[in-house]
């Protein structure tokens, strides 16, 4: 074995000490590493199906015996809740489970394509039809938690995964919880970009109520957004800005990028991204707006002479589509020198190449963020913005 070979492998158990897993599975490549656990891809003996396991360490070598009792609870929480969730196809699916005095081992189903946010950095914004397809099977999922009185918590686009036919799959229920009717939470968990308004709130004054369900139904909203655009819709190098805009609900569709997407998804981010959570759609009733409903026409008399004319018409128009495309316009040099984002397809290119070049950069870590790349002018409303008065 290759030096580098065992430095790969210098994270997994001993064989001795599981010894159930390791007569099921075959341990391969590293997915990705946290702080206390290792995601592999691993092959089943049996069936030689793939699939990815999640180890985590609860040795305490990590960390003190508090947080890993923590840990521990909350590694058994989140594999009761995704049993509850068995069955749904936009739900991670457990497929095995280990435990040893060491380490917990979580076997999932293997989604090859990826997380959702390495698949928009790869395309930088979505069409309303893909985003409409990705938000119906998130909104189907969360409708199916919550109607179990589920709430997920951390919902983001680095927690849902791809799989071949690009279809979502709800993961990592860490944060998970399963809530009674009117209770409320006023723990502070989750991504800051991606907290609703309550939960900073919650976590800020002593008198301020807890949170339910409806947090899950902000970060949906907040997805949709990034999902539409590229970029997310709160989003300041000083966190607690960013913080701020949150409890606010101050957020724009601004130019360039939303000028082409129509008012249905705007419209239903507006309803998403309300500071009152009693406000706040459900989804169930986003699931029922406009964005996701496609009108039945009534038959329609046929009429071969007009149908022939708009036949004739659609060619013409499409031969001299494509004339246009192979010969597209010229663009001055004076636009492309002064303002080349207000094109769209340098603005594309642009974004193209930025993420190409730092997608490395804006994937992980605190303080960058991918909406960095997007700041190419300063916005003239900072210096009056409320909070700043």
């Amino acid at each position: 074995m290759t030096r580098t070979n065992d430095e790969a492998d210098s994270d997994l158990p001993e064989q001795d000490s599981a010894k159930e897993f390791y007569s099921r599975y075959e341990p391969r490549n590293v997915l990705g590493k946290g702080v206390s656990s290792t995601v592999r891809r691993v092959v089943e003996k049996k069936t030689s199906k793939e699939y990815a396991v999640k180890i985590i360490d609860i040795s305490g070598e990590k960390g003190d015996g508090m947080a890993v009792e923590q840990l521990k609870r909350d590694t058994i929480r989140e594999v009761n809740i995704l049993r509850m969730c068995h069955g749904h196809p936009n739900i991670i699916e457990l497929h095995d489970y280990f435990e040893t005095p060491t380490f917990i081992f979580l076997v999932f189903e293997l989604c090859r394509k990826g997380e959702l946010f390495d698949y928009l950095t790869q395309v930088v914004s979505l069409s309303e039809k893909r985003t409409r397809f990705f938000m119906r099977q998130l909104l189907e999922c969360v409708n199916y938690l919550h109607k179990r009185n589920i709430v997920h918590r951390d919902l983001k686009p680095e927690n849902i995964l791809l799989d071949d036919d690009l279809n979502i799959k709800v993961s990592d229920f860490g944060f998970a919880t399963v809530i009674k009717p009117e209770e409320e939470l006023t723990e502070l968990c989750g991504t800051p970009g991606y907290l609703a308004p309550e939960v900073l709130s919650v976590s800020m004054y002593e008198d301020a109520p807890g949170y339910g369900l409806a947090v899950d139904m902000w970060a949906c909203g907040v997805i949709m957004y990034t999902l539409l655009c590229g970029s997310p819709p709160f989003w300041h190098r000083k966190q607690m800005m960013m913080l701020r805009s949150i409890m606010q609900g101050n957020y724009t569709f601004s130019s360039p990028e939303w000028d082409d997407i129509s008012d249905a998804p705007k419209d239903l981010i507006r309803h998403l991204l309300v500071v009152s959570p009693k406000d706040r759609y459900t989804a169930e009733q986003a699931l029922n707006h406009p964005f996701f409903k496609r009108e039945v026409e009534k038959a329609k008399t046929f009429y071969p002479r007009r149908t022939f004319r708009i036949a004739i018409i659609c060619l013409r128009f499409y031969f001299r589509l494509k004339y246009f495309y192979h010969h597209p316009q010229p663009v001055s040099v004076e636009v492309l020198v002064t303002n080349p984002y207000g094109v769209k397809n340098f603005r594309k290119l642009i974004d193209g190449i930025a993420f190409c070049m730092y997608a490395h950069w804006v994937k992980r870590g605190d303080n960058q963020n991918r909406a960095a790349l997007f700041e190419h002018s300063m916005r003239d409303d900072w210096k009056t913005l409320p909070c700043l008065q």
